[in-house]
């Protein structure tokens, strides 16, 4: 079975780019984001450690941790979004390998492993190769203003605390320009399966 991480700025259209490789060549997509939303949940492995760290405060009528509050603090304080990663990545993980552990014995061919801080949590541990998703920074602030709802300058903020494209393109092994032509995107897609199969 073949894992490949995909990664990429905020803005840049990595559920496009997953959503063709489910698609078109029946991956099986993993999203470490919404892995972390679910292990928070009440039953989850993360759901009383998060409370105890937040505090009973961040728990909702309906038992469910209030995720709004929690990225209002540590958006303030750095020290609680480490402690908040100590809780979360490590579990992701094991939920990750899990998962590739199940789609394996399944005779799964090709799964996509997907996160917001791939390179920072080292996701391409478990990954045999990793693309980079690319998009113009303009293009990303249009489309972080229209999805979200975001001004100018926090789409801007946004974009300039993440990892720069100098670093993405130094520790990925593929390259997927993707600024708004789905044909191209799909065609670059299709070579990056195919490279593979002739290395």
């Amino acid at each position: 079975m073949r894992v490949i991480g995909v990664t990429g700025g905020v803005g840049a259209g990595k559920s496009t780019v997953l959503g063709i490789m489910e698609e078109d060549f029946q991956a099986y997509v993993i999203q470490a984001d919404q892995l972390g939303h679910i292990l928070m949940e009440p039953g989850e492995e993360c759901y009383d450690a998060v409370i105890a760290l937040f505090g009973k405060e961040i728990i909702k009528k309906d038992k469910t941790i209030d995720r709004r509050r929690i990225s209002d603090v540590v958006f303030t304080d750095k020290d609680m979004l480490l402690k908040l990663n100590g809780i979360i990545h490590p579990a992701v993980k094991q939920r990750i390998l899990d998962l590739l552990g199940e789609q394996k014995e399944a005779g799964r061919e090709i799964c996509v492993v997907e996160a917001a801080l791939f390179l920072e949590e080292n996701y391409q541990e478990f990954c045999d190769e990793v693309w980079y998703v690319y998009t113009e920074e303009e293009i990303r602030i249009r489309r972080l203003m229209e999805s979200r709802g975001y001004s100018r300058e926090k789409s801007l903020g946004i974009i300039r605390n993440q990892v720069s494209d100098q670093v993405f393109r130094e520790h990925t092994d593929y390259v997927i320009e993707n600024n708004g032509d789905l044909k191209g995107t799909r065609r670059q897609i299709r070579e990056g399966i195919e490279r593979n199969e002739t290395l």
